[in-house]
């Protein structure tokens, strides 16, 4: 068996941009939805709050100047400059007008500099649910545009990736909602979502882990996560 994705399902430009379309219209409806006290709840993003990742979502559309400029200020370091750029956004704009960055992108087919369409299609399809899981919110997620994010995210090079792959790759992962199959071992099922979230490292979903390797890559996932937090 390989530890490449199998996937016959994979949406290309024009459907992923719609993908990316109605996933941002849904989230700014969702937003339009939230009390304030719910903006500052902590989102599945690790040390972030809903209102940081909302403001993250408007950062979707830098050009060359502004993301080498970022990264100049912040020394290359893009797990900081994200962070940072990010809070300083949600510092910046209001509710009303981070919910207007993100439902103004509508349409547009512009990606930050340096990736692709297809990050564009991982950050909306991950965030949205940062936000909506622990707010026990729902934000619908179609199973062939997460198969063609887990994909991406298996497959990448560059950006670097998320590093809980390594770990789900010693496992045969099969989705139960789609034609989707990857890495080799003791065998474990789940939603594409779910499979997604936890390439991402979002540990929310691992109660959707069914099979003989459920336990033990829950296992190792969870140390992976307590060992980055202590150290």
């Amino acid at each position: 068996m390989t530890a490449h994705p199998v996937s016959p399902i994979l949406l290309d430009r024009s459907q992923a941009w719609q993908v990316i379309d109605t996933q941002r219209l849904g989230l700014a409806g969702l937003l339009d939805d939230l009390s304030e006290h719910e903006w500052q709840q902590p989102s599945l993003c690790d040390g972030w709050t809903v209102r940081d990742v909302a403001a993250h979502l408007t950062l979707q559309q830098l050009g060359a100047r502004a993301a080498i400029a970022m990264m100049l200020r912040y020394r290359g370091d893009t797990d900081r400059a994200i962070r940072e750029c990010a809070c300083q956004r949600a510092a910046a704009l209001s509710t009303g007008q981070i919910i207007a960055a993100i439902r103004g992108m509508t349409g547009s087919r512009r990606h930050n500099f340096g990736v692709t369409y297809r990050e564009t299609l991982i950050d909306i399809l991950i965030h949205a649910q940062d936000i909506a899981i622990p707010l026990g919110r729902r934000h619908p997620m179609p199973p062939e545009a997460a198969a063609t994010a887990v994909t991406r995210i298996w497959t990448m090079r560059w950006p670097p990736p998320f590093p809980p792959r390594r770990a789900m790759q010693q496992f045969r992962i099969t989705a139960s909602d789609t034609a989707w199959a990857a890495g080799h071992g003791p065998q474990i099922q789940a939603p594409i979502s779910a499979i997604l979230l936890l390439s991402a490292g979002r540990l929310a979903a691992l109660p959707q882990l069914a099979g003989d390797g459920a336990a033990e890559l829950t296992a190792r996932l969870r140390r992976r996560s307590s060992a980055r937090r202590t150290g």
